[in-house]
C-alpha cells in the first residue's frame, strides 16, 4: 500500500456493509432516500478530500503551530484551505434533517466518513468537529431563538463551537468550577471566569467562536447541581441577527501540547470588563446534563479518533516494514545471502498484528456504538429503545477508554518497527504517538471512565445494559457456532471466550456484594482492573464479529482466484482476532485474581510512603 493511504479500500465497506449491515437503515423513513451508493459517495469525497488537503500539512502544521501575537491567532494557510473546504462539503450539517440544510446521514456512516479525516489530519479535523458537536447541544437543548441565531451559521462552518468546561483550579472536577453567571433584566447573562486547554478557542478560521461555556448562578444548589450552560460568542449579534461588536472574551495564551500541535489549545478569559453577555441553555442548574450530551458524542469521538491515528500509524509502520532490509533468515542466512525486509521478522509480525489487533478493533468497536446510536434513533419500540439507551450508556465508557490506550499503545509498536527512524522528527511515526498519547485524557480520563464503568453505568437501572449486552454476544456466538455458517475458526475463538465471561459475571457478583460495605473503597484503585477485564471481554466479541463474517466471505471465494486481494484481506482479519484473544485475552487473568481477592495494594499505600 502507499505511505499516503489513509484506509484500506477494503476496511470500511467491510465493517459498514457486512459486519453492521449499515444498508437496512435505509428501509426506515428517516434515511429512505439514502442507499449504498449514497453512502459510498460521501465516503468517497470524503477519502479524497482528506487525502488532497488534510494529509498534506499534518507535519507541517505539526512544525509550525499557531502563534498569538498579543492581538491575532495565525496559522499556516492550508488549515484554511481544508477547513473551508469541509465546511463547504456539507458534512458538518451531515447528521441534521433536509429541512435544516443537513445530509440526513446515519451517525454510522458520519463516523466512518471521519475516519479518513482523523488519520490524515486530526489536528484540522478538531475545528469542524467541535463545531458539529457543540452545534449538537444548541439544538437539542437550547431556545428557538438561540438555535435560530446560531445553529445554521455553525452547521455551514460560519461559526465555529467549543466546549469550556475545564478551569485552571479544577481540573476534571467539575464541581469546583468558580466561572459565575449573572443574570440580568433582559435575560442575558453576564460571564466571569476563566477556562483553560480549550481546544479551538480562539483562530481566524470563522467569523465568529460560539463557547458553551459551564457556570454558576450564584444562590443555585452545591457541587454539580448548581452548574449551568450558557452559549457565550466571541462577538455579539445583533438585533437582525449578523455579526457585531466583540464580547468580552479574551485570549490569555496559547498552550502548547504534546501533540495535535496544530490545534489551538488556549486559556481563555470571560468577563474582564464585567460584559461578557452570555445566554443560558435550557434551564439553570441542568448545565451539566446538556453537556454530557456533547461529552458523550466526543467519547465516541475520541476513542474512534485514537483508533484512526492508531491506525495511520499502523498502516505506516508496514510499509516501512515492507521495504526496510535488515538481517537475513533461515533457510537464506549467509552472509551472502540478500538482507530480508523486516516484515518477515517473527518479532515485527507480533508488533504488526498486535497493532492491527489494537487498531481495528477499535475502528469497529466504535462503528459499533455509532450504529447503535442509529439503531436507537429508527427503533419503533420504546422497550426496545430504552434497552438499547442502556447499552450504548453501559459501553461509552468502553468506547472512549480503550482506544484511547490502545491506539498510543499501537504507534509505541510503530515506532519500535521503524528503530532508530521511529524516534526521529523526519518520519512521522512519532508525531503519531505524540497527536495519540492526547486521547487518555481527552473529556474525561481513561481513570475517570473506569470509575464511571465501575460505580455507575454496569449497575444503573438493575443492570439493564450488562443484561442487554450479554444477550447480543451470546446471539453473536449462536450465529458463529452454527455449521451452515462456514466460520469454524471463529466458533474455536468463541469457545475460548466463554470462559472469560463466565469469570467476569463471577467478579461482577463479587462486587455486588461489595459495593454496600466499607470495602468499596477498594475499586477506587482496582477500577482500572475492572476495566481491563471488562473491555477486553468486550472487544473479544468485537473481533468475533469481525472474523465470524471475514470467515463466511472467505469460504465464499475460497476458489476464486481473482480474488486474491480480498482472500488475503480477510485472512488477516482472522488472523488479528486469533491474536487479540490468544495473546492479548488472557492478560486480564492477573486483573481477575486482583478483584477476586479483593487487592486493597493501591488503596492501602499512604501519601507519606511515597
Amino acid at each position: 500500500m502507499a505511505a499516503d493511504t489513509l484506509i484500506h479500500d477494503f476496511e470500511l465497506p467491510f465493517q459498514l456493509y457486512d459486519v453492521l449491515d449499515t444498508e437496512t437503515l435505509c428501509t426506515h423513513p428517516k434515511f429512505a432516500e439514502h442507499n449504498k451508493a449514497t453512502f459510498d459517495a460521501v465516503l468517497d469525497t470524503a477519502k479524497k478530500m482528506a487525502t488532497n488537503l488534510f494529509l498534506p500539512h499534518n507535519h507541517l502544521a505539526d512544525k509550525d503551530e499557531p502563534q498569538f501575537d498579543g492581538k491575532k491567532v495565525s496559522m499556516i494557510d492550508d488549515v484554511k484551505v481544508a477547513f473551508d473546504a469541509f465546511r463547504e462539503s456539507g458534512f458538518i450539517a451531515g447528521r441534521y434533517s433536509f429541512e435544516d440544510g443537513g445530509m440526513q446521514l446515519p451517525e454510522t456512516v458520519l463516523t466512518a466518513l471521519s475516519g479518513y479525516f482523523m488519520a490524515a489530519n486530526p489536528s484540522t479535523t478538531a475545528y469542524p468537529f467541535l463545531t458539529s458537536a457543540a452545534a449538537n447541544v444548541i439544538m437539542h437543548c437550547a431556545s428557538e431563538d438561540i438555535k435560530n441565531a446560531f445553529v445554521p451559521r455553525m452547521l455551514t462552518g460560519d461559526f465555529t463551537g467549543t466546549m469550556a468546561l475545564t478551569e485552571p483550579h479544577a481540573g476534571s472536577s467539575l464541581a469546583d468550577i468558580r466561572t459565575t453567571a449573572v443574570k440580568q433584566a433582559d435575560g442575558s447573562y453576564r460571564i466571569k471566569g476563566s477556562k483553560i486547554y480549550i481546544s479551538g478557542g480562539e483562530h481566524e478560521l470563522s467569523d465568529n467562536i460560539v463557547h458553551l461555556v459551564l457556570a454558576k448562578v450564584p444562590g443555585g444548589p452545591a457541587g454539580v447541581k448548581g452548574i449551568s450552560l450558557f452559549v457565550v460568542p466571541k462577538y455579539r449579534l445583533n438585533d437582525d441577527l449578523s455579526v457585531g461588536q466583540r464580547n468580552d472574551v479574551h485570549l490569555a495564551g496559547l498552550l502548547h501540547k504534546l501533540g495535535y500541535r496544530g490545534t489551538t489549545s488556549t486559556a481563555l478569559s470571560f468577563g474582564d470588563a464585567d460584559d461578557c453577555h452570555g445566554y443560558l441553555v435550557g434551564e439553570e442548574h441542568f448545565g451539566l446534563r446538556y453537556m454530557f450530551m456533547m461529552m458523550n458524542e466526543a467519547r465516541i469521538g475520541v476513542g474512534f479518533g485514537a483508533s484512526m491515528i492508531g491506525y495511520r500509524g499502523y498502516q505506516y509502520s508496514l510499509d516501512y516494514a515492507k521495504d526496510r532490509t535488515q538481517g537475513r533468515i533461515a533457510p537464506n542466512n549467509k552472509p551472502e545471502d540478500p538482507a530480508t525486509p523486516i516484515i518477515h521478522h517473527g518479532d515485527v509480525k507480533r508488533m504488526l498484528l498486535a497493532q492491527k489487533a489494537y487498531a481495528e478493533g477499535g475502528i469497529s468497536l466504535c462503528l459499533y456504538g455509532s450504529n447503535l446510536i442509529d439503531r436507537i434513533n429508527t427503533c419503533d419500540d420504546d422497550k426496545r429503545r430504552a434497552e438499547l439507551k442502556e447499552l450504548l450508556d453501559l459501553l461509552t465508557p468502553v468506547l472512549k477508554a480503550w482506544p484511547s490506550e490502545y491506539g498510543p499503545k499501537a504507534n509505541d509498536l510503530g515506532i519500535q518497527i521503524l528503530g532508530g527512524a521511529g524516534y526521529t522528527r523526519e518520519y512521522f511515526a512519532e508525531q503519531f504517538w505524540r497527536d495519540n498519547r492526547l486521547n487518555p485524557i481527552h473529556e474525561g480520563t481513561n481513570g475517570i471512565q473506569a470509575l464511571d464503568l465501575s460505580f455507575r453505568k454496569l449497575w444503573q437501572n438493575n443492570g439493564l445494559g450488562l443484561q442487554v449486552l450479554t444477550q447480543e454476544i451470546e446471539k453473536d456466538m449462536a450465529i458463529i457456532v452454527e455449521p451452515d455458517n462456514h466460520s469454524p475458526q471463529t466458533a474455536l475463538l468463541a469457545q475460548k471466550l466463554q470462559p472469560y465471561m463466565a469469570k467476569l459475571q463471577a467478579v461482577l457478583l463479587q462486587i455486588t456484594k461489595l459495593l454496600p460495605t466499607q470495602e468499596a473503597i477498594t475499586l477506587t484503585g482496582n477500577a482500572q482492573a475492572l476495566m481491563n477485564i471488562f473491555s477486553s471481554v468486550v472487544v473479544s466479541w468485537i473481533w468475533l464479529r469481525q472474523a465470524g463474517k471475514a470467515e463466511q466471505l472467505l469460504h465464499a471465494i475460497a476458489n476464486d482466484d481473482n480474488e486474491q486481494d480480498k482472500q488475503n484481506y480477510y485472512q488477516g482479519k482472522l488472523q488479528a482476532a486469533k491474536y487479540f484473544i490468544d495473546w492479548e485475552l488472557p492478560s486480564v487473568s492477573r486483573d481477575i485474581d486482583l478483584l477476586t481477592n479483593t487487592n486493597s495494594v493501591c488503596t492501602d499505600m499512604q501519601v507519606e510512603w511515597f
